[in-house]
C-alpha cells in the first residue's frame, strides 16, 4: 500500500463544541472558521438554539452574536444525540443558569454516566435527576451556584469543563485538580477571552466574577482525526503524506508521540501558535514498527485513539500492552471489548484485560468482517486497518464516522493505493 499527497482534517471537534458555546457566552460577535460540520457539532448548535442563543447555520465561515451569561428557559428535551460532550459540558452552562432542562440522546449516549458530572454540579448547588442507571434523560434545577475545590474522579476533560462552565457563568470560583492532565482547550479559550484563569501543574481555577469577551476562532485540524492518517502513512510500504495544519496541542498529541516510540516517522513543520493553540503540519513516513506499552499516565492524551492504536499493533513487531485505560468501556461502545472482539474476528491476536488489551503483532493477512456498534472511532481504525496491504476488513457501519469524520472514507481513497 502506497500513501501520497496532502491531506486538510476536519477541524478540531471539541474546539467546534467549544467556540460555539463560547461564542454564545461572549459579548459581541464571534467569526468562526473552519469549524468541524459532524453531527456531535451540530447537536451542540441544537442545544444552544434550544437556549436562546444566536447560533447560524454552520458554514466554513459565519458569526455568533453573543448573549453573555443570559440564557432562556427552553421550551423541549435538549437532544443531544451522540454527543458526550455536548451533554457534559452544557450541563455546566445550564447548572449555573435559573433555569430547568432536561438532557437526552439517542441508545449509546443514553447509556453513557452522567453522575460524573453531576455529583461536582450538584456540589456547587445545582440540583439533578438521574435514571436508575445513571445516563439519560438527565434533568438539572439550575441557579445560584458557590464556590467549589473539586478533585477529579476521573481523568475527563469533559467534567472538568463542566466545572468551569459552571463557575464562568455563575460568578463563582471554580478549581479542579487532576491527578492525570487532561486536554486543555477549555482554560485556553477561557484565557484568551479575558477570563482570569490560573492554571497549575495539577489544577486549573477561574476566579470569581470572570467574564468574557467574543474572539474569532480559527478552527484548527483535530489530532484524533489526524491520528488515522499518520497511522496509515507508518503502516504503508511507500509514499509520504503530509497533514496540513492539525492542532498539536500538547495534551492531544500522545498518540503520535507512541507512534514514534514504535518507530513511525513523524516530523512537524511550520508549526506556530494561532488563537493560543499550537498547530503544525505533520509529515508521515512509512516505518517499521515494534510493539510498546500505554500506561494509565499516557491515556489522557491519547484515549481517543487507543483502538486505533491497537489496530496498528497488530503490523508492529512483538506485543504490545494497553493498561490504565478503563474509561474506554464508557464511550460510544465498550471500546475494550468491541476493539478485542473485532481484532479476534479479523485473525489478530489480542486480550482483553480488565482496564486495557494486549495485542501481538504478525505479518499474516487480516480477514473478515467488523462490528462497530454504531461506534466512529472503531469504524475509522478498522477502516485504517483494512487499507493495509493483504487486509481484506468489512466494516459494518460506514455511515457511524459522520459523528466525527463525515469525509473519512472519501479522504482514505484520495491518499492511499494498493
Amino acid at each position: 500500500m502506497k500513501v501520497s499527497g496532502t491531506l486538510r482534517v476536519p477541524g478540531d471537534k471539541s474546539i467546534s463544541h467549544r467556540a460555539l458555546i463560547f461564542g454564545a457566552l461572549s459579548n459581541g460577535e464571534s467569526r468562526v472558521t473552519d469549524i468541524l460540520q459532524s453531527a456531535d457539532v451540530h447537536s451542540t448548535a441544537g442545544v444552544l438554539r434550544s437556549l436562546g442563543a444566536e447560533i447560524p447555520e454552520l458554514t466554513g465561515d459565519f458569526v455568533i452574536r453573543g448573549r453573555g451569561r443570559g440564557l432562556a428557559q427552553p421550551t423541549r428535551d435538549l437532544d443531544c444525540g451522540n454527543s458526550g460532550t455536548t451533554t457534559r459540558l452544557m450541563a455546566g452552562v445550564v447548572a449555573a443558569s435559573p433555569i430547568e432542562a432536561t438532557f437526552v440522546g439517542d441508545a449509546s449516549l443514553s447509556r453513557r454516566p452522567m453522575g460524573r458530572v453531576a455529583r461536582p454540579l450538584e456540589a456547587m448547588g445545582a440540583r439533578f435527576t438521574l435514571p436508575a442507571h445513571g445516563g439519560l434523560p438527565m434533568t438539572i434545577r439550575g441557579g445560584t451556584l458557590h464556590d467549589i475545590d473539586w478533585k477529579s474522579e476521573v481523568a475527563s476533560a469533559q467534567v472538568k469543563s463542566a466545572i468551569l462552565l459552571a463557575g464562568l457563568v455563575s460568578g463563582v470560583r471554580a478549581r479542579v485538580v487532576e491527578s492525570n492532565k487532561t486536554r486543555d482547550h477549555t482554560e485556553r479559550m477561557l484565557e484568551a477571552r479575558g477570563a482570569n484563569v490560573h492554571i497549575d501543574d495539577d489544577s486549573v481555577t477561574i476566579e470569581a466574577r470572570s467574564a468574557i469577551s467574543a474572539l474569532d476562532t480559527a478552527v484548527p485540524g483535530d489530532p484524533s482525526s489526524a491520528a488515522f492518517f499518520a497511522g496509515l502513512g507508518a503502516m504503508a510500504d511507500e509514499g509520504e503524506l503530509r497533514l496540513e495544519r492539525v492542532c498539536v496541542n500538547a495534551t492531544r498529541i500522545g498518540f503520535i508521540d507512541q507512534l514514534r516510540r514504535m518507530g513511525a516517522t513523524i516530523l512537524e513543520q511550520e508549526r506556530r501558535l494561532e488563537g493560543g493553540e499550537w498547530v503544525a503540519d505533520l509529515v508521515v513516513t512509512p516505518g517499521a514498527l515494534r510493539g510498546g506499552s500505554v500506561a494509565e499516565r499516557d491515556v489522557p492524551s491519547m484515549v481517543d485513539e487507543l483502538p486505533l492504536l491497537a489496530c496498528l499493533a497488530t503490523r508492529a513487531t512483538g506485543e504490545t500492552v494497553i493498561t490504565g485505560a478503563g474509561e474506554l468501556r464508557v464511550k460510544e461502545s465498550d471500546r475494550i471489548a468491541a476493539t478485542v472482539a473485532n481484532l479476534r474476528a479479523i485473525g489478530a491476536t489480542a486480550d482483553e484485560l480488565p482496564d486495557g488489551m494486549r495485542i501481538q503483532g504478525s505479518a499474516g493477512p487480516l480477514r473478515g468482517r467488523v462490528i462497530t456498534h454504531g461506534d466512529h472511532r472503531l469504524a475509522m481504525a478498522f477502516g485504517i486497518l483494512g487499507a493495509v496491504s493483504g487486509n481484506s476488513i468489512e466494516v459494518d457501519d460506514r455511515e457511524c464516522v459522520a459523528v466525527s469524520y463525515p469525509t473519512f472514507w472519501r479522504d482514505l481513497a484520495n491518499v492511499s493505493s494498493r
